[in-house]
């Protein structure tokens, strides 16, 4: 029959399967560590909105501890809002994304700075070794003869 899969290929679909779901696959724990230094992304307007709506809704609602119920509300009225009104929320977002841009610029030339310097001290590093060789090389040569 053909395209039908034996049992040794659904075994290993399956354990792949597993692997994958389990994150004991072949890139399990290999992430890349964050940089804490980065700048860190700046909230769109809907989020900037939230910033004042979740301090409006708290007060107003003092008892209420359910973090959804605020989302949802602020979601419902931020849907309800016209453009104009979410003009302003627009604006502060687009102020934080031009200051979120200054700073990673900042950032990425700082980055090829230090890396610069690295591959400046890695390259003064395998020069030193290279003479290092030869000279063992040319060691070995005269004893041969």
């Amino acid at each position: 029959m053909k395209g039908a899969k034996s049992k040794t290929d659904t075994k290993k679909s399956d354990n792949a399967l597993k692997r994958k779901a389990t994150g004991t696959g072949k890139r399990a724990g290999k992430k890349a560590a964050k940089d804490p230094n980065k700048p860190k992304r700046p909230p769109s307007a809907f989020f900037v909105y939230m910033e004042e709506f979740r301090q409006q809704f708290k007060a107003e609602n003092p008892n209420n501890k359910s973090v959804a119920a605020v989302g949802k509300a602020g979601g419902a009225r931020w849907k309800a809002m016209s453009d104009a009104d979410k003009a302003p929320y627009v604006a502060k977002a687009e102020k934080r994304k031009t200051d979120y841009n200054k700073n990673m610029q900042a950032y990425n030339k700082k980055l090829a700075e230090s890396t610069n310097e690295d591959e400046e001290s890695d390259k003064s590093k395998s020069e030193v070794n290279d003479e290092d060789e030869d000279e063992e090389g040319s060691e070995e040569e005269d004893d041969d003869e």
